[in-house]
């Protein structure tokens, strides 16, 4: 039986389950941050500004995640084909959870001024960047150690561990807020989910060194035939159709991102 049409063995499960488990906790530290966003803005930002404004401002540095998310695609993936899918994926991880950890131990604007929003802002950027490595990268990484004809039910495992990222993060957040009062998750119990998530993603990231090197990158680096060029110059030089597909697609993404 052939690689192609084999069924998914002992291994295969093993890789897909620690995907998609490290792939919804890094996706609970990447989705906390909007279910506390109300307290986010009330402590990071000025008091004496509009209700209105902050807001804005609170929900511009949710934003600021998204918007980086495309960047730290195209770097992951590139040095993904220099140096092992495996590397990046534990990096993409990693890069998650030690913002998501200082999050919950930023001091407030009370405490350091225009400076607290500007580190908050530092840390979703790199959340971002992070998660967008993190999705691609993923589902890039079992695609590549299953069967071909097992890459359609593999992703949609890793896809909907990413989903049950989200669930988790809406389940803390009522836990916090239903167990406590709103004076005590305003004082110190936002910075709970932070914290837990910042413990998820060091656990995902320990769980992530049993995973194996994909066979096909390791037969790439056999026959040295990485790649040396950025992805995203390959796309556009060399793949123009598919470009103006993607260009398309864009204003869908949008509105989902929005809707997120």
């Amino acid at each position: 039986m052939s690689h192609n049409t084999r069924p998914l063995n002992r291994q295969d499960y093993k890789t897909l389950t620690l995907a998609a488990l490290g792939g919804a906790l890094e996706f609970y530290d990447f989705i906390i941050f909007v279910f506390f966003a109300a307290v986010v803005g009330e402590l990071f930002f000025p008091a004496d500004i509009p209700e209105w404004l902050r807001q804005v401002q609170t929900f511009g540095i949710f934003a600021a995640g998204y918007l980086a998310r495309p960047l730290g695609g195209i770097v992951m993936a590139h040095f993904g084909d220099l140096v092992g899918r495996k590397k990046m994926f534990t990096l993409s991880i990693l890069l998650m959870a030690v913002p998501t950890l200082a999050i919950g131990l930023l001091p407030t604007y009370a405490s350091m001024g225009i400076l607290a929003p500007l580190l908050l802002l530092l840390m979703r950027i790199l959340q971002g960047a992070a998660i967008g490595g993190e999705v691609p990268g993923a589902w890039v990484f079992v695609a590549e150690h299953v069967p071909a004809r097992r890459i359609g039910i593999a992703c949609g495992t890793l896809t909907a561990g990413l989903t049950v990222g989200i669930l988790l993060g809406s389940v803390v957040a009522t836990i916090v807020n239903t167990s406590m009062t709103q004076q005590a998750v305003h004082d110190w119990g936002w910075r709970l989910p932070f914290l837990l998530g910042g413990a998820f993603g060091l656990v995902a990231m320990y769980l992530r060194r049993w995973l194996q090197e994909t066979p096909i990158f390791l037969e790439m680096q056999q026959r040295k035939a990485l790649a040396q060029e950025l992805p995203v110059k390959a796309v556009v030089v060399r793949h123009k159709k598919a470009g103006w597909v993607c260009r398309c697609c864009l204003p869908g993404c949008s509105r989902q991102a929005l809707w997120w």
